[in-house]
Order: C-alpha cells, then structure tokens, then sequence
C-alpha cells in the first residue's frame, strides 16, 4: 500500500530552510489566514476533524474554542513538543526535517486563539531537533513572518523556544506550564483548566508538534476535504512511529483507515526473521497491549478505544513470538517507576511495587498469589475497564496501570507459566534491565 504525503511530503528533500519550505508553497496558508476573521479560522479547524496527536485525541478546534472570548488577560500558546514516551519519535523528525510546518501552524494557531506569544517547549534530550528550530525561528524573524507585524498584516507574535531538563512529566501539559514558569514540573490539579487559567495564571492552549504542523495542510486543501481523509470523528492523516520487531522500523504517514495488519506487514516490511507476530502495543508504551489476532483493527481513535486500548501518541511497536512478555512489561513499568514526580500516593508507591513483583516474577520467584497482587496493586491506580479515570492527579499513573491490566488480560498464562516452573521459559531474554532503586 501507498502512504499518503502531506506532512511528509517535504522530508525527502532533507532540507529544513525557510528557502526550500517557501519553494515548496509554505507560508501561502498563514497569508491565507490573516486574510480571515480568527472566528472564521477555529471554525474550519473544527470542521476538519483535526484531532491532537500529542496523546489524548481531543478535538483541536474545540480545544480552541474553550478559551474565554472576554478574559482580559494574555493568551499563549505552547507547543508540547517534550516527546517523552517510549517508542514514540515521530515529532523529531517534523522538527528536524521540516520545522517551518509547525511554525506556519503556531502563526495560524496564535492567529486564531489572538495570543501574542507562542513558547516550544522541546525535550532537553533533543539537542540537534533544538537547534534546527532555533535556526528556523531565526529565519521565521529576519523575513519578518514572527515579530511585530506577522507578513505585514499588523499582527504581532513572537515565538520563543525553551528547552526541557528531560522529565516524562513534563510532556503532562500542566506539567509543562509549571516547567515553562520555572517550577519543578509537577502537574496541577484540574479544574482550572489551561485554557481558562494556564501560563502565568493566563488563557492557554498547548497543542502538539504534528497537530500544529498539521494545520497549513487543513487550509491548503479545505476543511472538507482534510476530514474526509479520515473517518467521521478524526479527520486528516497521522504519523505514525512503528518500532520493534519489523523489517523497515521508521515513521510512516497514514490514513486513519489504515489498519495494524496493513503498517506493520506492507509498511513496515512485515516481521523480523519471518517469525511469527506475538504482540502490538499501538500507541505508546502506556497503551494496553493487543494480541497478533487483533491487527486488524484501524489505527484511529474510535476504534482503538472499542478495541480496548488507544491511539496515544502514535507509536506502534510489534513484538515477535520470541518475546517474553513478563520481561516487557517489567521493562515498561519499570520506566513508569522511574518518571513519577511522586505528588501522589498511589503512583508513587505504586508503580515501584508494580515494578518488584515483576522482577520477581520473571526472575522465578513469584508466588502464585503476586498476580493477583499485580492487579490489585493496578488497579488502586487506575482501575480498568474504563480508561483515563484513575485515581491520580495526571495520567501517568494510567499509564503505568494501563499495560499491567492488559498484557494480564490476554498474556496471563505466560505469567502463570514463569511462577509454575520457577524460572523464565524464553531461551534468550533481551536486554539487561541493570540495577537500579526498583530492581
């Protein structure tokens, strides 16, 4: 199958320059925009069925719209752009190979919302992406598209980029406003919400890398069209990151009809070794997990979460018959353990114990009744079903219990198999997890 280029479409010309993003057509649609009412502008966001990709897959244009129209305070937009969650890389390469898509979509988003000032908030660890973008944000000033008069038109904005120390946390979106306010990045309680009380106690909007750079596309093409690149409630394409155990690993562009099956075998190349595909997590570490049996599913929202898990960040990672899922899942609530900031009870003290029983199970001395334990220990979390109604103050702590319930819901008997003969079943376990404080 053939995957569709829009937000793709200038990477192969590996030249991130404002010269070859203008060459290309880029900035026409910001020129378009300030033509129109910014009411005008959230309207046809919101009739695009554009939806955030950062994680959660709310609506973009309603996320918009929440913003109190009489607050007299400033506005903001910041751009998550901490990309944290393990598997997912797919708004790396949009900073690095065409940054200027999602500066023409800050424009078009400051525009709209009539905020000033537009802060990226970029992962400490992305150095060379960081660079690229404070390379293009120089370019975007010196040919006069950020500053006091935005391509002449008389609205002012600026754009500052602010790099992270590297905390999972921070890519939390309140998280990211007590970090950009130079606080440690814990996340705040909710309601207020950002929009109503965000940056500096003011009207804020964060969105996500690939949904800003999304936007120009929704204004070259029309709204009607965009959406109906996808299904009904989730308009437009999506990036996809796919890792693990595939021949060609890389981020791909896709419809939201594409399916599991579709990515991982035609996309993706199909599975290493030619062996047998065991597992998906489709989106993002914290995503539950789903058997091979059930790739063929469609990688949008609406279906994902019928299916029992989500979309998330758009990070796809398949996993042979070679996998043990004990040590998988030890591996991923492991990392989960380590990034908690440890505001909250359940989550601090959780998910390390989650962490114990696992290693203790893959190392051969689970005891039949840690299982239930693990999902006791789970659910006091977040129980599941349903999703993202946990019992925490973020959704970290979802994403740490997440994955416990599913890879026991369909993986249990592997998990009975390791305490039963009293040692891991896998000839060759991958990776050594190391020592550390949850060991």
């Amino acid at each position: 199958m053939a995957a569709t280029e829009l937000i793709t479409r200038n990477w192969k010309k590996k030249d991130p320059s404002l010269k070859a993003y203008e060459a290309a057509g880029g900035y026409q649609q910001l020129r378009k925009v300030l033509k129109m009412q910014p009411a005008d502008v959230t309207a046809e966001v919101k009739k695009s069925n554009l939806r955030g990709r950062g994680g959660a897959g709310f609506p973009t244009g309603m996320k918009w719209s929440f913003v109190p129209a009489n607050n007299p305070k400033p506005r903001y937009l910041c751009v998550n752009a901490d990309e944290s969650e393990p598997g997912t890389f797919k708004d790396r390469y949009i900073m690095e190979w065409d940054p200027h898509s999602m500066l023409e979509g800050c424009a078009i988003a400051c525009y709209a919302l009539n905020a000033h000032a537009c802060y990226i908030y970029t992962r400490g660890e992305y150095k060379f992406p960081a660079e690229v973008m404070d390379k293009a944000i120089a370019e975007a000033y010196a040919a006069g598209i950020f500053g006091k008069s935005v391509l002449g038109s008389g609205f002012q904005m600026d754009c500052y980029q602010v790099r992270g120390a590297g905390a999972y946390i921070c890519g939390e979106e309140t998280g990211l406003l007590e970090s950009l306010e130079g606080k440690k990045g814990w996340p705040r309680l909710k309601p207020p919400f950002p929009a109503v009380s965000g940056l500096f106690g003011c009207p804020t909007v964060v969105n996500n890398v690939e949904t800003l750079a999304s936007l120009p596309f929704i204004f070259e093409m029309g709204a009607e069209k965009y959406a109906a690149l996808g299904t009904p409630k989730s308009g437009g394409t999506r990036l996809i990151a796919l890792s693990g155990h595939v021949n060609k690993p890389g981020v791909f562009e896709c419809e939201m009809k594409t399916t599991l099956r579709e990515l991982i075998y035609d996309l993706g190349g199909g599975i290493t070794g030619g062996r047998k595909l065991k597992a998906v997590i489709p989106g993002g570490s914290s995503a539950p997990v789903l058997p091979a049996s059930n790739i063929d599913i469609a990688m949008e929202f609406e279906a994902l979460k019928d299916a029992g898990t989500m979309a998330g960040s758009g990070a796809v990672i398949a996993m042979d018959d070679s996998t043990c899922m004990v040590r998988a899942l030890w591996r991923i609530t492991r990392f989960y353990a380590e990034e908690s900031c440890g505001q909250c009870t359940p989550c601090r003290e959780g998910t390390p114990w989650m962490t114990r029983l696992l290693r203790k199970i893959e190392e051969g001395r689970g005891q039949p009744e840690d299982i239930n334990m693990l999902l006791s220990v789970a659910s006091s979390i977040a129980p599941f079903p349903p999703m993202g109604l946990g019992q925490t103050i973020c959704a970290l702590g979802d994403a740490a219990a997440l994955p416990v319930h599913s890879f026991l819901q369909f993986f249990r008997a592997e998990f009975e198999e390791h305490i039963r003969l009293g040692r891991c079943p896998f000839e060759k376990p991958w990776g050594s997890l190391g020592e550390g404080r949850f060991q």
